[in-house]
């Protein structure tokens, strides 16, 4: 495709829009009974299980086997950060937490290592740029994701904004879901091409149809689907959901769940195993009979709560005169390439809006620094003429409406704080979940694997290559699936093996996944031998793929069985890697045995985990 010509302005030709007002998702008053109950808890007079209930429900998790720290889950619905609140959230790291933030899954926040008696105040400070950490954990309803292409992407039928936002406002501390049987969550995709909707308790997709002459909007929306120990894909609930009926399906659907969720088994009480077991076609019916109750007893000042006029942005933004491809390719490139075409090819993306892009800025693992938060947030007023940025599922920022005159003025500024490297749209940046890090659940540390896995595909230059642009790696600490390893091309989730007589940090890795399609498990791969073992399968896929035919593309008709050559199948595949996972003895090896960040022998800790209250 034709290069993007990229010339430089000097900073009087700059002009971001006017700001975007912070949204105020917190209340002060929420802080201040935090505080309090705190020093109920240490003086006795509330027990542990109680403690938790309510920490939880504030967004405050138990640190890996130090309950007197927390993890602090900042809220942010749909991933949009205005640069004062990410300049918040840079002050508290380092007054309260480690100096750094962690990008989830989900498009939330995180603060690690925050001592109890100081969540409070990381409270307090959140509230005062609009944020808040009210049910980012907890029996309810999570963080409301929606896509980082919504509102430029030229394939979506209308912007999801404003509807995720109004949704997010409607349940936030709404009694209906304050104790559910378990989590639950709601995604907003743009299109059919961008968006997790098929792996949500409720996912939808913005569509249009023709009623007497006019276009109407609705949804397709999705029910019953989510990732963990058990997965599902999502079912359709009907053809087209005009939008004056969103509010009503999801509420009921979230009324179902409340009812008739399990809440006595927690390895059962999510929603998606109620659908399992219920059997589609009846919990279908039981969804369509439930919103036509809820459409006859709604209350209209109930019913108001619901505002998506109030959500929407009034600013002027560019407008959208014509279609263009998504994502940007440039003219190829090479890892000796030059730094900022090397960024352009992969970080980059054309919007629907002409002359402008999104730039992402890839993360290693979701971490990023408090200095190159501030950065940040000066990039966003500097060239963006939207004035926001939105965190990803694939723990990476994005920036949105960046002229591409500036795209290189951009670039400079993000490599000042070492923000600019490439990847982010390709196989080298692979989510990783925050493993023993932080996280009582996790076995393995795939955190740190995650960010070996991206170094070394960087040195190797696999970002530029075109054909495996489209793959995924995702890697989970434990079967919980906080980095969705289903959904990726090649998936690993954290385990231990003996081998050898040795105990070994594990993964098993599952082949063929995608946003609406769950991968297969196939083996057990020491953590030593994952980068390894990747590297095989592209050294693999590069003898046996077709013209044209992507890594993502290959793996998938493998792990259906319809490969061509000698790897037809998965017991192919394995045959082929057998002898890639292989460990020498212990005492030949004993960094094999070992675990990423580790310099001790390997041993299976874990604790009581705090994914529900």
């Amino acid at each position: 495709m034709k290069k993007v010509k990229v010339t430089t302005v000097s900073p009087r030709q700059k002009g971001a829009s006017v700001p975007k007002p912070n949204p105020k998702w917190g209340r002060e008053e929420e802080t201040e009974v935090f505080a309090k109950r705190v020093k109920l808890f240490r003086q006795g007079k509330i027990s542990e299980d109680d403690f938790r209930r309510f920490r939880l429900q504030h967004g405050a998790y138990g640190s890996r086997l130090h309950m007197d720290y927390s993890m602090v889950r900042i809220k942010v619905p749909g991933g949009e950060m205005t640069p004062e609140q990410i300049e918040k959230i840079a002050s508290l790291s380092e007054a309260f937490s480690i100096g750094s933030a962690h990008v989830s899954t989900r498009q939330n926040i995180q603060l690690h290592w925050v001592q109890l008696e100081d969540v409070s105040e990381v409270m307090r400070g959140l509230v005062e740029t609009g944020l808040t950490t009210r049910e980012a954990c907890g029996n309810t309803i999570r963080n409301v994701m929606c896509s980082h292409f919504a509102g430029v992407c030229p394939n979506e039928a209308f912007d999801a904004t404003p509807y995720s936002m109004a949704i997010a406002r409607f349940f936030l501390r709404n009694p209906m879901c304050q104790n559910l049987p378990r989590k639950f969550k709601i995604n907003f995709a743009c299109c059919d091409l961008h968006g997790l909707e098929k792996v949500a308790d409720i996912g939808l997709v913005p569509l249009t149809k023709e009623e007497n002459g006019t276009m109407v909007r609705g949804f397709k929306i999705y029910l019953g689907g989510g990732l963990g120990a058990a997965s599902f894909i999502g079912h359709q609930l009907e053809d087209f959901t005009a939008e004056s009926r969103m509010l009503a399906t999801c509420m009921a659907t979230v009324r179902l769940f409340d009812r008739r969720g399990n809440r006595e088994n927690m390895a059962r009480n999510r929603m998606r195993y109620l659908v399992h077991e219920t059997g589609w076609e009846k919990f279908q019916k039981m969804a369509l009979k439930e919103r036509s109750i809820v459409e006859m007893t709604t209350s209209y000042s109930t019913a108001q709560l619901f505002d998506i006029e109030s959500q929407e942005d009034t600013r002027h933004l560019p407008n959208a005169p014509r279609m263009a491809k998504l994502p940007m390719l440039n003219d190829s490139v090479t890892k000796d390439s030059p730094g900022f075409e090397r960024w352009l090819h992969t970080n980059v993306a054309v919007q629907k809006q002409e002359s402008y892009f999104t730039a992402f800025i890839t993360l290693g693992a979701g971490d990023i620094t408090a200095s190159q938060l501030r950065v940040l947030a000066s990039a966003i007023r500097d060239y963006s003429a939207e004035g926001v940025a939105r965190n990803t599922p694939q723990q990476n920022f994005a920036v949105r409406y960046i002229r591409g005159t500036e795209l290189r003025d951009f670039y400079e500024k993000l490599a000042s704080a070492g923000l600019a490297n490439p990847g982010a749209l390709t196989i080298t940046s692979a989510v990783g979940c925050s493993g023993t890090t932080s996280c009582n659940l996790a076995i393995t540390n795939s955190h740190r694997l995650a960010k070996e896995v991206q170094r070394k595909f960087l040195e190797l230059g696999l970002d530029t290559d075109d054909n495996l642009r489209d793959a995924t790696i995702k890697i989970s600490g434990c079967p919980n699936s906080c980095g969705q390893h289903e959904i990726a091309t090649v998936g690993f989730f954290g385990g231990a093996t003996r081998m050898n007589n040795a105990m070994v940090p594990t993964y098993t890795m599952l082949f063929g996944g995608s946003s609406g399609e769950l991968g297969k498990a196939m083996m057990r791969v020491p953590a030593k031998r994952v980068i390894d073992t990747i590297l095989k399968i592209i050294e693999i896929y590069k003898q046996q793929k077709s013209t044209n035919e992507t890594l993502q593309q290959w793996v998938s008709g493998v792990s259906k069985g319809r490969g061509v050559g000698s790897i037809k199948n998965l017991e192919d595949m394995k045959a082929a890697l057998a002898q890639v996972i292989q460990l020498p003895a212990s005492d030949i090896d004993a960094d094999a045995y070992m675990d990423y960040g580790s310099d001790s022998r390997f041993s299976a800790k874990t604790a009581r985990g705090e994914c529900a209250a």
